[in-house]
């Protein structure tokens, strides 16, 4: 029991054993790592404290990693196709917001202990940490530690359950949804073609811009039976056979430019090749492939960009991102030279630069500390967990400014995020349960009913608006309310159901808005 009263000997015996707890499956749910809350709130019981500077230091390195994670994201959520899909999330947010308001009413709840309540309801733990930077109270800590539990267990199983709760047809939504995604995202086919329209013959590729007017590619050519390099310089002449890359559509356009498509065979042969090439120099970052001249350097054709896991048609307007895998048309004699041009370096990806990191986060301490006056005396003050937050976000956004490059790989990411979030919740817990036993044994059970109130509202609403009245994919709409409640688990519970990917598209394009808007409500809730 000495050793306990050593700050760094009493941080690692909760960290071990918040770990090793958050490890522990019962019918498939475990805490992960939120379970450090809970050890430390029991060593917070016992009189173990730990130094409030581990708390900030925790506080920055998770919000910053939050907003690298969600940035692009988060801007890219807004766009047309996710538009119904953020509306829901800001529907079940702004509910369990009203929920909280509402049982602390109710109840007469003190705001402090409601947005506890609020953040442990809706498992968000980046909710949290911005509701204590606010409060600066252990009773928020100690309320989402009451709700949280629930919130983990409700969520996966209404995200389970619902489908028999509401009586779907899961077979007609993955019908749906199949056609909904090839719809919205054709996927890119090759064909070949012959050259039959008098008003190319004799033109170069250059001069006849296949790719700006009908978004193809040409990977590659058939002259009088030699297969030959699909070059800017190169001229089509009647006869050619012509090998392209696009969406059906676009490939139909292509004959009425071109000719007819054929099925003769155009294969790869001699010293042509397609590789597959990652973007990690930092230097082609965010220029375009017009501006990087592939094929007139190189005669080097990208046929694919693969970003986050969908196939994109490039265009020659088309900037590359960290990240980025191309699959591309070329020479052998020239793979080493574009591998060398775009970086093609996974251990690049795996690296982890503090300078960035320092440097946006002190940016975001900044621009934290920055009053804003709005009226009657009143100012708008970001505060550290806002300004680091805010920082983040735009500079994942912006990607690259000169020679830094803002983006963080995603192995990286996850362990500033992991190493922050432990050491916050080993700080909070800590200071909350040494007041835990009394709260509980005076008004525990109003709180768990307040929490199992504010799990549950904003679900049932969410599923009666999106699948009854907006009529949305109820594939979907689950993605969606899992990553409106940033439960991962809750999504895991859901893959069973389905063998499309609806949940996770809906998860990835409502979670990083849903992770902010969290932050904000919860900041919004403790300045009460």
């Amino acid at each position: 029991m000495e050793l306990l009263t050593q700050t760094h000997v009493a941080f690692f015996v909760i960290v071990a054993a918040g770990i090793a707890l958050g490890r522990l499956k019962i019918k498939g749910i475990s805490l992960d790592l939120s379970a450090v809350i809970f050890v430390a709130l029991f060593f917070g019981h016992l009189g173990v404290r730990m130094p409030e500077i581990l708390q900030k230091v925790g506080l920055i390195l998770f919000m910053f990693s939050v907003g690298i994670q969600a940035g692009p994201g988060f801007f890219e959520s807004f766009r047309k196709s996710g538009k119904i899909l953020i509306a829901l999330a800001f529907v079940v947010i702004a509910s369990g917001a009203l929920m909280t308001l509402l049982m602390a009413w109710i109840y007469d709840i003190d705001y402090k202990m409601a947005v506890g309540l609020f953040t442990g309801a809706l498992t968000s733990t980046s909710g949290l940490a911005a509701a204590v930077e606010s409060t600066h109270s252990p009773a928020t800590s100690i309320g989402f530690g009451i709700a949280y539990p629930f919130g983990i267990i409700g969520v996966i199983l209404f995200a389970r359950l619902s489908p028999k709760i509401f009586k779907i047809d899961v077979p007609a939504e993955e019908r749906r949804f199949e056609a909904e995604i090839q719809s919205d995202n054709p996927p890119l086919v090759s064909r070949n073609f012959v050259v039959e329209n008098p008003n190319i013959f004799g033109k170069t590729l250059q001069e006849i811009d296949l790719r700006g007017l009908t978004r193809t590619t040409i990977s590659r050519i058939v002259k009088q039976g030699e297969i030959v390099r699909a070059e800017a310089t190169t001229r089509l002449e009647q006869g050619d056979r012509v090998r392209a890359v696009g969406t059906q559509d676009n490939l139909k356009r292509l004959t009425y430019l071109i000719g007819r498509e054929t099925s003769e065979e155009i294969p790869l042969r001699g010293k042509n090749t397609v590789r597959r090439f990652l973007v990690t120099n930092k230097e082609v970052i965010n220029k375009s492939l017009r501006t990087l001249a592939l094929l007139q350097n190189y005669n080097a054709t990208v046929t694919t960009i693969r970003r986050s896991g969908i196939d994109i048609s490039p265009r020659a307007t088309s900037k590359l991102r960290f990240g980025d895998k191309l699959i591309v048309t070329l020479p052998e004699e020239n793979a080493g030279r574009i591998g060398e041009l775009l970086g093609d370096s996974r251990k690049k990806m795996n690296e982890l630069d503090f300078l960035p990191i320092a440097l946006g986060i002190l940016l975001g301490i900044l621009l934290g500390e920055i009053s804003i006056p709005l009226f009657s005396g009143i100012d708008l003050k970001l505060g550290l967990t806002g300004g680091v937050l805010i920082s983040a976000l735009v500079l994942s956004k912006i990607g690259k400014t000169g020679s830094i490059v803002w983006n963080v790989s995603g192995s990286a990411n996850m362990f500033l995020r992991k190493l922050g979030l432990i050491m916050f919740l080993a700080v909070i817990g800590t200071h909350a349960g040494e007041h835990l036993a009394e709260t509980i044994q005076t008004s525990g059970l109003k709180y768990f009913i307040s929490g199992v109130a504010i799990t549950l509202v904003p679900m049932i609403l969410s599923v009666v608006l999106g699948y009854y009245i907006l009529k949305m994919n109820f594939l979907s709409l689950i993605g969606s309310l899992t990553g409106s409640m940033t439960s991962t688990p809750a999504l895991s519970a859901v893959e069973p159901i389905t063998d499309t990917n609806a949940p996770q598209i809906a998860y990835a394009t409502v979670y990083p808005f849903a992770l902010v808007l969290l932050i904000i409500v919860s900041q919004l809730l403790g300045g009460l």
